[in-house]
């Protein structure tokens, strides 16, 4: 079992900053787990610190049943792919899947052995004699992985392996990984500042802020119900809008427009209104949020429309494309039913 568990885990660096904060976090044996936050939220040192390159300050971390808090990197039984691959430029590419296994005084022919196999799962075959220098990003990435995966560990760590590709390429490489990881089944933890590659990729996402976890739950979970404002500022290709509303007389007071309410709330109280611009649909006028046209974006197979509202917000909706209104057209937005989330003015916590 490859199960991973930290209580109350918390890395402090000498200058006093608390990377990871008082963190309580459980990872199932082979699920392909995604840490998701802004640069400086801790992620990275998370995951360093599972894989024992940074030393725990308080708490414990647990893989298997066994407590790896104080146990060397290298008895861990985690491999880890780091952002720039780290690949042995003068070594061939069947010697850089190898290495870890000649630190291990593994025989040469048991090194070659697993380099062959191991390439060959991996479309590397053909290129065993190269160096990293004659290989091509993508090719460099899955050279990282195959090293990773030679040693046979239990956990596999990934700290943005994806970063260095181009947008075609960092396509390919997802669709590559997410295969790899069902193949082998090894429990892998990846961490990414790309909310996309991590609803693409993981059976279930934290979402980090300063250390700690601000929303733990599947891809579908943490898109449609993000539990506080920053969750739902930071998911979504497109942002979610985020308005001032007011309940009154039992409904809901926002952009202008009054709309039912989701939860009953007492009258006067102010909230923050979500609503994501895919989840709103053009309607004949009065049945939602009346604006007027003053932007247009191209998506592609979409456009981002940008609505200005009586009370001066605006308001993002999604409309398919041939179907965009001009610039400057009066329309009116009507949210999906259910999709329409409160959240707290005070603390920015989901109230319904």
């Amino acid at each position: 079992m490859a199960r991973i568990k930290a209580q109350a885990l918390s890395t402090v660096y000498p200058n006093g900053v608390r990377a990871v904060d008082a963190l309580d976090l459980e990872i199932a044996d082979g699920e392909f787990f995604a840490l998701l936050g802004p640069s400086g939220c801790g992620k990275t040192t998370l995951l360093r610190t599972l894989a024992g390159l940074e030393q725990a300050s308080e708490g414990t971390v647990a893989i298997g049943e066994k407590d790896m808090t104080a146990v060397e990197p290298g008895r861990r039984k985690v491999a880890m792919v780091f952002q720039d691959y780290a690949l042995f430029p003068h070594m061939t590419v069947a010697e850089n899947i190898a290495y870890p296994l000649k630190v291990r005084r593994q025989p040469k022919a048991t090194q070659r052995e697993v380099a062959e196999r191991t390439a060959n799962s991996l479309s590397l075959a053909g290129l065993l004699d190269r160096r990293p220098g004659q290989l091509s990003g993508g090719q460099q990435q899955r050279v990282a992985l195959a090293r990773a995966v030679a040693i046979d560990a239990d956990v596999l760590l990934l700290d943005e392996p994806l970063s260095n590709l181009d947008a075609r390429l960092r396509l390919e490489a997802r669709t590559f990984l997410k295969r790899l990881q069902r193949e082998i089944g090894i429990t892998t933890v990846f961490v990414t500042h790309d909310q996309a590659e991590a609803l693409a990729l993981a059976d279930r996402i934290a979402v980090m802020e300063s250390g700690r976890i601000r929303q733990l739950g599947s891809p579908r979970e943490v898109f449609g119900r993000p539990s506080d404002t920053f969750v739902a500022n930071f998911i979504g290709s497109t942002p979610m809008n985020l308005l001032d509303g007011t309940i009154e007389g039992g409904n809901l007071a926002v952009a202008g427009a009054t709309l039912p309410t989701p939860a009953a709330l007492p009258d006067g109280t102010k909230v923050t209104v979500g609503i994501r611009p895919e989840y709103l649909t053009r309607e004949p006028a009065g049945r939602g949020i009346t604006g007027t046209v003053s932007t247009i974006e191209n998506l592609g197979v979409s456009s981002l429309v940008t609505l200005e509202c009586p009370d001066g917000s605006l308001l993002g909706m999604t409309v398919r494309e041939q179907h965009e209104p001009r610039a400057g057209a009066e329309i009116t937005a009507v949210p999906e039913q259910g999709r329409l989330l409160l959240y707290s003015k005070e603390d920015g916590t989901l109230l319904a």
